[in-house]
């Protein structure tokens, strides 16, 4: 089969799109034909071996922890999946990924797949939407009539947050660019805030939030600045740049770090197919072109969400 693996960390040109053994489902595993995979901020830190303390790699290493596709093998103890099934999955970060024709996945991280959308945008599902879950429901602890502030309304993320939160009953007002501003209203957003033309605190006035949820890599001063807008005793919660841990006025400061949880994402598959969860694709890419996807996200180029077809 056609995978792209990386033989050792580095910049993109590690990344070859090369011939690969299929792999194979191990006990308490399934193999999946790949619909797609979905490309990741995190990849290009994870290739370039900056989080190898925390995702140490066995090389070749194939990445994409975002998938999509059909069962076509079940492996020993599997009773829940058969051939056929269509599913989605969010694969352990530091084992062999979706970048290829065919991926292992083990049983326990699988989901039906949406029956309505796409099977390649499928893709862009899992990670991303769990992130947006765990971190307000979980950490953020949002509750109907809350007041909440998304930095970064227009990645991912940002998307699914504002939909689920919007959803839950709280009053959400989203930053976010003029390339993405009338997606994230139809979304739910009551107040859009375009980052690009005033700064966050001046547009704000004051006004304070219940919580926060910051998307978006931020200095020292900026973190500091967001913090200032949540009430006190609210929540001020961060997928990128931690906040001190005591931030003063009983405000509560969590870095997300997104678990695969199945029984979560089955929730959100569930509200994808009855046309609550809406899930945004800016571009499809053959796998080939893996490389090239991390060299636009370094470099600002990248539209939006992507997701590559082997």
């Amino acid at each position: 089969m056609k995978a792209v693996r990386f033989h050792a960390y580095g910049d993109s040109d590690v990344l070859v799109h090369e011939d690969a053994d299929r792999p194979t489902a191990g006990a308490g595993a399934v193999l999946v034909r790949v619909a797609a995979t979905a490309f990741n901020p995190v990849d290009v830190a994870i290739r370039a071996g900056y989080l190898r303390d925390v995702f140490p790699l066995t090389f070749p290493h194939t990445p994409g922890f975002d998938m999509s596709g059909v069962i076509t093998e079940v492996g020993e103890g599997v009773t829940d999946w058969q051939t056929g099934d269509a599913v989605v999955a969010f694969l352990p970060m530091n084992e062999p990924g979706a970048a290829a024709e065919y991926a292992s996945a083990p049983a326990e991280t699988l989901a039906a797949a949406p029956k309505n959308v796409n099977p390649a945008d499928a893709a862009a599902l899992p990670s991303a939407a769990l992130t947006a879950w765990q971190s307000l429901f979980e950490h953020a602890d949002l509750q109907p009539g809350q007041t909440l502030l998304i930095n970064g309304a227009g990645g991912a993320v940002g998307g699914y947050a504002v939909q689920l939160a919007a959803q839950a009953g709280a009053q959400v007002t989203a930053t976010a660019g003029p390339r993405s501003a009338d997606r994230v209203r139809a979304y739910g957003a009551d107040r859009i805030i375009d980052h690009t033309a005033t700064p966050l605190p001046q547009a704000l006035a004051g006004q304070r939030f219940d919580a926060a949820l910051n998307l978006v890599p931020t200095n020292p001063e900026e973190t500091a600045a967001l913090v200032d807008l949540v009430a006190d005793g609210g929540a001020f919660v961060s997928t990128t740049t931690p906040a001190p841990e005591d931030a003063g006025r009983g405000v509560r400061t969590v870095r997300v770090f997104v678990r695969s949880d199945a029984t979560q994402l089955a929730e959100l598959v569930r509200r994808v197919d009855t046309g609550d969860l809406k899930i945004h694709v800016a571009q499809r890419r053959p796998l080939s072109d893996l490389a090239a996807v991390h060299d636009d996200a370094t470099t600002g180029r990248l539209p939006g969400k992507t997701v590559l077809i082997p």
